[in-house]
Parts: C-alpha cells; sequence; structure tokens
C-alpha cells in the first residue's frame, strides 16, 4: 500500500503555529514570577499617625507616703461623781460643741440636800464664832482688873479660835459639796466634736469613766509612715497633699518629723495638719505626697504610652519606621506622664494609636494636632 506524504505548505503551516506558541509560552511566564514577585515584596499599607516630641516642664519634686487619719488631740470626758444615775444626755456623736457646754446631767438631789445642810452648818458656826468673838473682846478689856482674872481671859480667848476654826471647817464642807455637785454636770473641757460617747440615761458611771471622747478644736492630722532615709529631707512647715480613701484631696503642713525609726518596719512617722473639712474623718487611711520642690521634667501625653506586661513603651519615628522603646514613667499631672529613662529630648515618637503598632511597622507621620 502507498502512503502519501502531507504536502510541504501544510507542514510549513504546522511548524509556524508550533513555534508561536512557544514564545507565547515564553513571553507569559517570566511576566507572571515577576507579578507574583512584586505582590510578595509589596510594603503594608502605611497607618497615618501623627508625631510629638517629649516636652521639658517644670514639675514639683515630692515625695509620696501612705497612712491614716487621727484626732489631733484626744479628750476623755468623764464624771469624779460616785452613786449618781444620769439623768439626761445633751448630745450626741458628730456634734460640735464649745467649752463649758452641758453634755450630760448627773442625778443631783442627794447631793444638793448634803450641800444646803453644810451651809446651814456654815451660818450656825459663823454665830456662834460671833459670840465667842465679842466675848473675848470684853473679858480682854477687863483683864488687869479685879473683874476678871486671867485664866477668865485665857478661856475666852481659846474660845473666840476654836469658834473661828470651827468656821473655816464649816466653809470647807460647803466648798466640797459644791464640787461634788459640780461634777453632777459634765461639761466640755474644750471646744471640739464629740468622737465617741459611751453615756446613757439611767447608767450608773464610775468616777474616772470615760463618757465622751472629743477632738479638741475639731482638727485632725495625717500620720503618715515615710521611709527612714527619705526623712531627711522632710522638716515642719513642709506643704502637703492628702487624698483620704474616696474623697477630695485637701492641703496639709507637716507639724512635726519623728526623731526615731521603728527597727521592725525602718518607717518613720511624719505628723500633718489637715483641716477637718469634707470627707477626711478620724480613722481613715490616706495617700499623700510631700512637696520637697520643684524640677524640669520631660513629659509626653498619655496617649503616646503602650502599657504592656507592667511595662511602659513608646513608638520612636525613624523616617518612614517606628521602633518600639521601653521606657521608665513616672508621676502624672493631668494628660502629662514623666518620662524618667528611656527616651530623649528631641525624638519624635507616635503620640496616639499605639496600641495598633508593632515594631518596624511602616507610617506615614503627620504634624502632630
Amino acid at each position: 500500500m502507498k502512503i502519501k506524504k502531507p504536502s510541504l505548505p501544510i507542514v510549513a503551516s504546522t511548524m509556524l503555529l508550533a513555534m508561536l506558541a512557544a514564545a507565547l509560552l515564553l513571553a507569559l511566564q517570566p511576566a507572571d514570577a515577576a507579578d507574583a514577585a512584586d505582590k510578595a515584596t509589596a510594603p503594608k499599607p502605611a497607618l497615618t499617625v501623627a508625631a510629638v516630641q517629649p516636652r521639658s516642664e517644670t514639675w514639683p519634686r515630692t515625695l509620696s507616703a501612705n497612712g491614716s487619719l487621727a484626732a489631733w488631740r484626744e479628750v476623755q470626758v468623764g464624771t469624779e461623781a460616785s452613786g449618781q444615775r444620769i439623768e439626761t444626755v445633751a448630745v450626741d456623736i458628730g456634734q460640735r460643741v464649745k467649752k463649758g457646754q452641758l453634755l450630760a446631767q448627773l442625778a443631783s438631789s442627794s447631793l444638793s440636800a448634803e450641800l444646803a445642810a453644810s451651809k446651814a452648818a456654815l451660818l450656825e458656826a459663823q454665830a456662834a464664832a460671833q459670840d465667842a468673838a465679842a466675848n473675848a473682846a470684853r473679858l480682854r478689856s477687863l483683864a488687869g482688873t479685879e473683874a476678871v482674872s486671867a485664866q477668865q481671859v485665857d478661856q475666852a480667848t481659846a474660845a473666840d479660835a476654836t469658834a473661828r476654826a470651827r468656821v473655816a471647817a464649816a466653809q470647807a464642807r460647803v466648798k466640797a459639796d459644791e464640787l461634788r455637785l459640780s461634777f453632777t454636770r459634765v461639761v466640755a473641757p474644750a471646744d471640739g466634736v464629740i468622737a465617741t460617747k459611751e453615756a446613757v440615761e439611767g447608767a450608773l458611771p464610775q468616777p474616772g469613766q470615760t463618757l465622751f471622747t472629743l477632738i479638741r478644736d475639731g482638727r485632725l492630722e495625717w500620720r503618715a509612715e515615710v521611709p527612714g532615709a527619705d526623712l531627711a529631707a522632710l522638716s515642719p512647715g513642709q506643704k502637703a497633699r492628702i487624698t483620704p480613701a474616696g474623697g477630695a484631696a485637701v492641703d496639709g503642713k507637716v507639724r512635726l518629723v519623728a526623731p526615731t525609726v521603728d527597727p521592725a518596719t525602718r518607717m518613720g512617722r511624719v505628723l500633718v495638719d489637715v483641716p477637718a473639712a469634707g470627707a477626711a474623718r478620724a480613722g481613715m487611711f490616706a495617700r499623700g505626697e510631700f512637696v520637697l520642690g520643684e524640677a524640669p521634667v520631660l513629659t509626653l501625653p498619655q496617649g503616646a504610652l503602650l502599657l504592656r506586661d507592667g511595662f511602659a513603651y513608646v513608638f520612636r519615628i525613624e523616617g518612614t519606621k517606628v521602633r518600639q522603646l521601653k521606657v521608665e514613667a513616672g508621676r502624672r499631672q493631668g494628660d502629662r506622664v514623666e518620662i524618667r529613662a528611656g527616651l530623649k529630648a528631641g525624638e519624635a515618637v507616635v503620640q496616639q494609636g499605639v496600641g495598633f503598632l508593632a515594631d518596624g511597622d511602616t507610617v506615614k507621620v503627620t504634624a502632630a494636632k
């Protein structure tokens, strides 16, 4: 059987089509690889951030401390009357009183009767003394005559002295009874505020028993516990800022710096006068700061700090990149935070939105508002 060979034009056209297909494949393959490489190396979309630099400010130098509020002076008020029941209680806890104001009244009828008897005895003694004095004067005028003897004159003089002594004793008894009667009136020994009240109507208090506790003049003091090494920086007259628990801050002044330090805790006590106003109450816990002077500090807005795992970080701007830096944050005033270490003046950092950044991110920097 004779096989018919393809004609020359057909072979040529077939070869031409194969060459065109190969060229097309060679042309498309490098372009696809380049596109893939470009996509792999393309930078992430840039985040627009505002730049800010640390600002130098003058802030007060302070020393922080903790402590408790207490009464400046506590006065315990009781009675020396014995066997007398309480009839009335005139005040209550928290009431402000004046010196001499009645706090409680004890039964006084029996003591009043004893005082009346003492006064009557005094009158009797005074009358007897007047008679004895007149008799002694009359006999002394007759002394040296035959009408009276020297013995009679001496006896009259002795009777006069005895009568005067009885008057003095009666006067002393009257004063003692008046004093006992005054003990039935329990009065405030000074101006102040009633802190505690143990007096109950109908009770039978014992001599010396405390019925009321008075905060003298209503004044309080902050008993701050300060490390012994810091006591040398404090002195009477320095200002302090005290913040009671749950209350507003109040201004105080150092009254006394303890001369000793507790050997167990190595803490010393500093007493600060506090005005009795606002939410301050004796027995409350309070934080405070002693003002030691002023010093320059570097500060940043609070939004520029990232707090993570107990540490503070900022993102320093380096061209179009940001670098995460660990810094030491200090005090806060308003919306500013003190930067104690880790950042220098003039270094630009991201002002806000730091929670959306990571170390090495590409950013677009704009001026801070």
